[in-house]
């Protein structure tokens, strides 16, 4: 019954990571098809974390109301709407208004799920949990590089997303009964010993605004990435969309191994010291992205972003009880995927100003930006005092 109640969390994991990479990679023929400017891609960006960061910071109270497995599986039935919804799209407008019940649900299922794991499972389970997060990212990249040169183009590519994560919707409602077997503190009334812990009260917990600065700079990183990668390579580097398509693939699948290469190592290495070596490889796939050359250099320097920056968000998460404790890990992980949806809400859609702007050839030098922040937050942050 554990086991199986890992592999539907694992999955689910998968469904959450599918909308993630979409539209990133779908937004060059987007944009073109409905003529607008490349920086329009903000307004679904941000309408997308306005309604993680809600879903996130309320998460709490939803979690112990309905419990983790009806919350994951009311979630990612959300999702799959708004892919389809996407699907149909004729404007920027209806396509904001579907990012409306994206966000929402892809907030209170990582917030759910990643608390979950944090209390009831090992380090090397969160790796290997946002290892799937990662599988996910790269399926729709893949699937989008070879469907969006046909006749569906990009439309098909959410198609075939929403049919995937209607799958997982239905393994989820099936499975429900699971979760109270297993984990029955993770369901409706039994998060008793759970703190409801107001926001101004979590901002005063020693470490969580290094916590949230954390969170805030390695998801920056890895969303301005996703979702102006492709463009950077179509319009700066003058790759063709399909070529750029695949290549952000690689992005993914250079973070989907470096979250399994996490779970390994979690065996032998504490959390701290696995952050470290993803933070070493992140820096040199930064120095590798402002290189110019071949299409291979570009394909390189990504799938080592990817690599490097992939486990430092897992670990992240995984920290939570320990810094904070268990009582107060819900409320605290609530603010730490707030804090991580206002740095993909902002980081991505500052970048898209800024890159029409100036020229889309600082995409490189932005993301050192957020490494650099990050290095030096990571200093201070590995001084907070264990609580568990």
């Amino acid at each position: 019954m554990a086991t199986l109640l890992l592999f539907v969390i694992y999955v689910s994991f998968i469904g959450l990571g599918i909308p993630d990479s979409l539209f990133g990679t779908a937004w060059p023929a987007i944009y073109g098809e409905f003529r607008l400017p490349v920086s329009f891609a903000s307004f679904v960006s941000v309408t997308i974390c306005c309604g993680t960061i809600v879903s996130s910071v309320m998460s709490a109270k939803i979690i112990r109301l309905l419990g983790t497995g009806k919350v994951a599986a009311i979630s990612t039935a959300m999702t799959a709407a708004a892919l389809l919804g996407f699907s149909f799209s004729g404007s920027l407008p209806a396509m904001c208004l579907w990012a409306v019940p994206l966000g929402l649900g892809a907030g209170a299922i990582d917030t759910a799920l990643n608390n979950c794991v944090a209390l009831h499972y090992s380090a090397r389970v969160m790796s290997f949990l946002h290892c799937f997060f990662g599988i996910g990212v790269t399926i729709s990249p893949f699937v989008l590089s070879q469907v969006i040169g046909g006749e569906t183009g990009w439309r098909g590519g959410y198609r075939i997303a929403f049919g995937i994560q209607l799958a997982v919707t239905a393994l989820l409602a099936v499975t429900l009964p699971v979760w109270g077997k297993v984990h029955p503190v993770a369901e409706a009334g039994a998060q008793k010993r759970a703190k409801d812990l107001r926001l101004g009260e979590i901002a005063r917990i020693p470490g969580v605004k290094l916590m949230w600065t954390l969170f805030i700079a390695s998801c920056a990183i890895e969303c301005t990435c996703g979702n102006w990668a492709s463009t950077f390579l179509v319009e700066v580097r003058h790759m063709a969309a399909e070529q750029a398509a695949g290549l952000v693939m690689l992005y993914y699948a250079g973070m989907a191994l470096g979250r399994f290469l996490s779970g390994l190592l979690a065996a032998r290495l504490d959390s701290w010291r696995i952050i470290g070596i993803g933070q070493a490889i992140l820096g040199a796939a930064l120095a590798i992205l402002l290189l110019p050359g071949a299409p291979w250099v570009a394909g390189t320097g990504l799938f080592l972003v990817g690599l490097g920056n992939g486990p430092l968000f897992p670990n992240f998460n995984y920290l939570t009880p320990r810094n904070f404790g268990q009582e107060a890990s819900q409320a605290v992980m609530g603010t730490q995927m707030a804090a991580s949806y206002a740095g993909i809400l902002a980081a991505p859609a500052v970048f898209g100003v800024l890159g029409q702007a100036v020229h889309l050839g600082i995409f490189p030098v932005y993301l050192l930006v957020f490494y650099l922040i990050m290095l030096a937050a990571s200093r201070k942050a590995r001084l907070i005092p264990p609580k568990c």
